[in-house]
């Protein structure tokens, strides 16, 4: 299963820098978004070095079956718009 990074979970004053929000392919509720809690995610570092981070789902995110996910260290900018694979 695939998604794509769509922002890093922010607030008005907080940033949570190791934390994204993803748009899960064939998900589009809050109920089949909450089936997906506790999966594993992992995203490849573009480059020579090709670091793998890990992170896990931990919540839905509104209504239209987006998810959080929590990486153990913060992730790069560069996230947003990448694909993640979901297992």
């Amino acid at each position: 299963m695939e998604g794509i990074v769509v922002n890093i979970r922010r607030g008005r004053h907080t940033v949570y820098e190791n934390q994204v929000i993803v748009k899960v392919e064939g998900i589009d509720s809050r109920e089949k978004a909450k089936e997906l809690i506790g999966k594993k995610v992992t995203w490849k570092t573009p480059g020579k070095k090709n670091k793998v981070l890990e992170g896990v789902i931990t919540a839905p995110h509104g209504n239209k079956g987006y998810v959080r996910v929590k990486f153990n260290k913060g992730v790069p900018g560069q996230i947003i718009g990448e694909k993640v694979s979901i297992e």
